[in-house]
């Protein structure tokens, strides 16, 4: 694993992977967070998307302002916070 830098670490996604995908001629962030997971971990992409972000610009040739940031989105339905934490009936 010499070599390797993380760029999501709660999906262990590397540049070089990303560097790969974008090299295959995907260059849509939204498309990017959808096949490998970026954004999508419990930090919700705080720390990766700006640096997918930068990726993308520099190999695409873009300015970091054109390129947005992706779009958040809600559970379909709500859900109760001890569902997720495993607290109280369940």
């Amino acid at each position: 694993m010499a070599g390797k830098r993380i760029v999501c670490r709660c999906n262990d996604v590397t540049a070089e992977e990303i560097e790969a995908l974008i090299d295959s001629g995907v260059t849509d962030i939204e498309e990017i967070k959808r096949l490998l997971r970026v954004g999508m971990g419990p930090c919700q992409g705080r720390t990766c998307l700006p640096i997918v972000i930068g990726i993308l610009a520099r190999k695409t040739g873009k300015r970091l302002e054109e390129i947005p940031l992706p779009k958040a989105r809600v559970p379909v339905r709500p859900v109760r916070v001890e569902a997720i934490t495993g607290g109280a009936d369940e």
